[in-house]
């Protein structure tokens, strides 16, 4: 791995060896699939997909993907993990998603290639997994065209996210295999902020996710201290 690339080679190891099980509800991204409609859902209401040019960045096995496609979007799904990559384009072809491809690209390198090139980018679980996450809302900003939407996901950094996000989902609950965060790659929801203004980003909305292990049920709330996701808009020149 290039020490130029903005990847983690353990991390994309750790995805690669589960790719197999990317489109297995039951298996270890459960959590994924479960979370998938409430994301959708978000994502459409402020930026409706049909017709639209979108990017998914850390697209892993294409869930994401997948379904923002079936709602009328020409997606590009890329990712550096080759197993996951090649997961999701079997999907694809097994499941007939019209408008979709997948590129085995970093976000900095398609940014450089191909700027203000979609309409909303999406970038989802992943800043949490890389070296420098700066870098990615960096590129992201970069990717979308003016006007255009750039939503991230990811998991504050604190005593109650800890407990949460890795104590409970990965060794209590195992909703999560051990060892899938890092608490100290956690990233407080001031600090995302931060990145995205400056890289020209203006913040509109940010949403808790919230999870009830005896339900099993997931929703989105005003509550950001563990999962959260902001959505931040590129200026119309």
């Amino acid at each position: 791995m290039s020490e130029s690339v903005n990847a983690d080679p353990a991390e994309l190891a750790k995805f690669s060896d589960l790719a197999h099980r990317w489109w297995d509800p039951d298996s270890e991204f459960r959590p994924l699939h479960q979370i998938n409609p409430l994301r959708l859902a978000w994502i459409q209401q402020l930026s409706p997909l049909e017709g639209l040019r979108v990017l998914d960045v850390g697209c892993g096995g294409g869930i994401l993907a997948d379904s923002m496609a079936r709602k009328g979007a020409h997606v590009t799904g890329i990712d550096l993990a080759t197993k996951a990559l090649r997961v999701a384009r079997l999907h694809a072809l097994e499941a007939q998603t019209p408008g979709i491809e997948y590129r085995e690209v970093s976000v900095e390198a398609l940014a450089q290639e191909i700027p203000a090139a979609f309409d909303t980018v999406t970038c989802m679980e992943m800043l949490e997994h890389v070296p420098d996450p700066h870098s990615v809302v960096a590129a992201c900003a970069q990717l979308v065209k003016p006007g255009g939407w750039v939503f991230f996901s990811t998991i504050n950094r604190n005593p109650k996210a800890y407990a949460l996000a890795i104590v409970a989902a990965e060794y209590v609950l195992k909703m999560l295999p051990q060892g899938t965060h890092e608490y100290a790659k956690f990233i407080q929801p001031s600090e995302l902020a931060a990145a995205c203004r400056s890289a020209g980003l203006d913040v509109v909305q940010a949403r808790g996710m919230q999870y009830n292990p005896l339900t099993g049920r997931y929703w989105l709330s005003d509550d950001t201290s563990v999962n959260y996701l902001v959505a931040t808009r590129r200026p119309a020149e």
